[in-house]
């Protein structure tokens, strides 16, 4: 039987992978662009700690967690590098059992976005992905196709 998790435990589990960000940011920031914006993506970081932590009542749920948790790991998800890869490594040794994860190519299989967090998704990386190389320029026309069939659903459901 496999144990029941609580938002307590999941925020508590967050708050850590997010000090781990933070450290990352700190300590591991090569790229030239971040620098420039390392105050204000450690504040947001810090920000989004405090919210998984202490939730407004209406927010204190798994499902409001999980937005937390993308907006969280975007970054880590999608990027390379030293910061990166610091991240993913202190996240094993801390035992924390958050998993890398390419969602493009999750999404790109199964031929079709579920969600409105999926749809964010898509909508954020389409062309970051292409510009760094994660995904060709037929799976941004396939990814670009999905987006409009999403939104066509969502049309229809309205």
């Amino acid at each position: 039987m496999t144990k029941r998790r609580t938002y307590t435990e999941e925020a508590e589990k967050l708050a850590k992978a997010i000090d781990i960000a933070i450290e990352a940011f700190e300590n591991k920031i090569l790229e030239h662009e971040m620098k420039q914006h390392l105050e204000l993506t450690i504040s947001c970081y810090k920000e989004w700690k405090e919210q998984s932590l202490n939730p407004e009542p209406q927010f204190r749920s798994l499902s409001s967690l999980k937005y937390l948790i993308e907006a969280v790991f975007t970054y880590f998800q999608e990027g390379t590098g030293p910061t990166v890869e610091f991240f993913w490594k202190k996240l094993d040794e801390e035992g924390l059992d958050f998993k890398r994860e390419n969602k493009l190519e999750k999404i790109l299989k199964r031929g079709k976005i579920r969600g409105r967090i999926e749809y964010d998704y898509v909508t954020d990386m389409i062309v970051i992905a292409e510009q760094a190389k994660l995904t060709t320029s037929e799976d941004s026309r396939k990814l670009s196709q999905m987006i409009g069939e999403f939104e066509s659903r969502k049309k229809k459901n309205n």
